[in-house]
């Protein structure tokens, strides 16, 4: 078994994956099973039914965990029913929820379209800016936070939102979806929990759909894992098989994401047909100096505003020939999208605009291609 204080890369290959102890297989073997013989009634392995559990997905939520730095894992279906399992175990009709106001259009969807419906009540906020007394009122339950958001890269101080939220009695998710774990590590700044869409950078290769939910607080695992089970919205073993192969990877990826987007940045902040460039690491990033503290790097989102309207960006995505139109993120592939009429169409055109997600914002997933390919598609569809 591996420490648990081995450092960040080696984890990623070796916790929870110990040999398979009937053929000393190196690799978690894909356990392709619906249930297990049992020796007596009650009396089995530990697994019965893989809807409560499966040794592949088992050894990927520990995996997750440890790169956390959490004492319990959860994997499931999708990053949403994960969000959906864990609200509904954190709170029940007529309380309040603060949630950031720049958030996976998905994500805003279910609060407000679903979980309002059954009594939830929400309230949304810049966290990146605003006073965090007047943000996060007495009686608040649950806080739920990304950062970097998405898509307008905001980041908030964790630390700061999670004492607030303390305070008052709340309890504080953080998606870091964008960030992952290896940039940033949420548990550790007072965060009680995190998620993510496993579907993006810790798989990282667009073929598997996933979420998972990770904490250290074992009496709150307790009941999610009750209504995970209960629910049912868990990934098949070959899902977590194959998200447990990207995770080997996961390191040396990020630090490639980063370095192209890096690179990217700064041919965009100089180009004459952008108007503003939207990423944490710029030294003129409204939050830099936040996400300096408690982020090590940062991977290969990247937004910017275009000149022009709507029908103009259209244009531009449409022209690409490297990086492909189409939603999601964190693939070794470049993906390029316009949140407005994609990821979060869902979300009210006049919040939308409230919020900052123009029609004319386009967001990029930098992939693992050579920087000049990527630089010499953007600019032909510039020209385009």
């Amino acid at each position: 078994m591996t420490s648990k204080s081995a450092r960040f890369e080696t984890l990623a290959i070796h916790a929870g994956q110990a040999p398979d102890p009937t053929t000393g297989a190196v690799m978690t073997p894909i356990y392709q099973v619906s249930t297990y013989a049992q020796e007596g009634v009650g009396n089995h392995k530990g697994y019965e039914y893989s809807r409560t559990d499966n040794p592949t997905r088992t050894a990927l939520q520990d995996c997750l965990a440890a790169l956390e730095g959490a004492k319990h894992g959860l994997c499931f279906a999708s990053g949403l029913a994960a969000t959906d399992v864990l609200v509904r175990a954190l709170v029940k009709p007529g309380d309040l929820v603060v949630c950031g106001d720049d958030v996976y259009g998905g994500t805003y969807r279910l609060f407000d379209k679903v979980h309002r419906n059954v009594g939830l009540k929400f309230l949304y906020a810049d966290f990146s800016r605003v006073n965090l007394v007047d943000a996060i009122p007495d009686g608040t339950k649950l806080v739920w936070l990304e950062t970097p958001t998405n898509p307008l890269l905001k980041v908030a101080d964790i630390e700061a939102v999670a004492a607030r939220a303390h305070a008052v009695g709340a309890k504080v998710v953080v998606d870091n979806t964008f960030a992952t774990p290896y940039f940033q590590r949420p548990l550790s700044l007072g965060a009680d929990f995190v998620v993510h869409s496993t579907t993006k950078y810790l798989n990282g290769h667009s073929d598997v759909v996933g979420g998972v939910m990770m904490t250290s607080d074992t009496e709150a695992y307790d009941q999610i894992k009750f209504l995970q089970n209960a629910a049912g919205a868990v990934p098949g073993p070959m899902d977590s098989w194959l998200t447990l192969r990207g995770l080997k990877t996961l390191h040396v990826r990020m630090d490639r994401h980063m370095e192209s987007g890096l690179k990217l940045v700064d041919w965009l902040v100089k180009h004459p047909e952008v108007t503003h460039v939207y990423h944490p690491l710029l030294e003129t990033h409204p939050n830099h100096a936040i996400a300096k503290r408690q982020m090590s790097g940062f991977g290969g989102m990247i937004s910017f505003e275009l000149k022009g309207d709507a029908g103009r960006a259209g244009r531009f995505v449409a022209a690409t020939k490297v990086f492909t139109l189409a939603e999601s993120l964190g693939g070794v592939e470049s993906l390029l999208e316009v949140p407005a009429l994609m990821t979060h169409a869902s979300i009210e055109p006049e919040k939308r605009r409230a919020i900052g997600i123009t029609d004319g914002l386009i967001r990029l997933s930098v992939g693992l291609e050579h920087i000049d390919d990527l630089v010499e598609d953007l600019e032909g569809a510039f020209r385009a």
